[in-house]
């Protein structure tokens, strides 16, 4: 007889570790992400933004290269949207990016990147890198550049500068992609 009263308890055991799992996961599932702020109610106070699946919020999708900024290999400046986009000989977007628009913007059309500078001191006193020069307007330089220090340059300067500021990551990409003589199109 001892050899049955040790079945039962162990099948009433089994049965009861089995119930609190059950129990467990329904609770878990049914409860609210404990980062999540909840109302009164228990319902999340917004939903959740969407993932990149690393857990980091996504970006959504990158507007397309302007179809009116031509052909092959070619950096692309959109002074309305104040945006770049380095494209490809086969005119896919390699990297797109915002930019702080210099204080005198050159007028839509063609240009060619006309030189080069690894570091110097931009024109507002700045340390600057990745210096990329395509055009002057009215004797002003313009060109993409990325601050040392990460700043973009503020509105209302007093001073004419020509500094086109990038983060320092899209001024070294500019930087590998646009070597002496590639196109340079500018678009409203």
């Amino acid at each position: 007889m001892p050899a049955k009263s040790s079945t039962i308890v162990t099948a009433l055991t089994v049965a009861a570790v089995i119930a609190v799992g059950v129990l467990g996961y329904q609770a878990s599932a049914s409860a609210p992400d404990p980062l999540t702020p909840v109302r009164s109610d228990g319902r999340p106070t917004a939903p959740k933004e969407p993932q990149d699946g690393r857990g980091k919020k996504a970006e959504p999708p990158a507007p397309a290269v302007p179809a009116a900024s031509g052909t092959g290999k070619r950096v692309v400046y959109a002074l309305g949207d104040k945006r770049v986009w380095l494209v490809g000989e086969k005119g896919e977007a390699l990297r797109t990016f915002t930019v702080a628009p210099s204080a005198v913007s050159p007028k839509p059309g063609p240009y060619k990147v006309t030189s080069r500078s690894v570091s110097i001191t931009g024109s507002d006193g700045v340390p600057i890198e990745h210096v990329v020069r395509f055009t002057t307007v009215d004797g002003v330089t313009v060109g993409f550049s990325a601050a040392v220090d990460g700043s973009r340059p503020g509105t209302g300067a007093a001073k004419k500068t020509g500094g086109v500021r990038e983060s320092r990551d899209d001024g070294k990409a500019m930087w590998d992609f646009a070597l002496q003589g590639t196109k340079v199109v500018v678009v409203a």
